[in-house]
């Protein structure tokens, strides 16, 4: 069972001036190998996302725009995490449920991935991932 600590917060580097802000995601920065990049956008206030841990994939999440907040839970114990900063991404491992709600007006959240999309290693049952992890 992965314990909660091993999910971070990780800074993103960025470079600012008159012209704005730079945002930039190096090698350096993730612990793994981007394979996918997905962005949810347009989400009501009142939905969720999310619902499910994975066996493979390792996921950096990212507010762009606005706000939301992640709970984590490694199958003890639950944490709720805001992330309203484009310079901030939660990293969660693998064997982590994650889910996604309280989305501001013109939230977008961004997921860099470490797998291809594939369904069969999500784990979408609460309960069978509490058994398993």
């Amino acid at each position: 069972m992965h314990n909660i600590s091993s999910i971070k917060l990780l800074n993103i580097p960025k470079v600012h001036d008159e012209r704005g802000s730079l945002a930039v995601i190096e090698k350096e920065v993730l612990p793994f190998d981007i394979k996918r990049i997905y962005y949810l956008y347009d989400v009501p206030s009142d939905s969720y996302r999310g619902g499910h841990a994975h066996r493979e994939q390792e996921s950096v999440i990212i507010a762009l725009s606005g706000s939301f907040e992640v709970t984590i839970d490694n199958g003890e114990c639950r944490e709720r995490i805001m992330l309203n900063k484009p310079t901030q991404g939660l990293y969660i491992p693998t064997h982590i449920w994650r889910e996604i709600d309280n989305f501001s007006s013109g939230a977008v959240c961004l997921v860099l991935a470490s797998t291809e999309y594939n369904e069969d290693e999500y784990i979408r049952d609460y309960n069978t991932f509490k058994i398993n992890f």
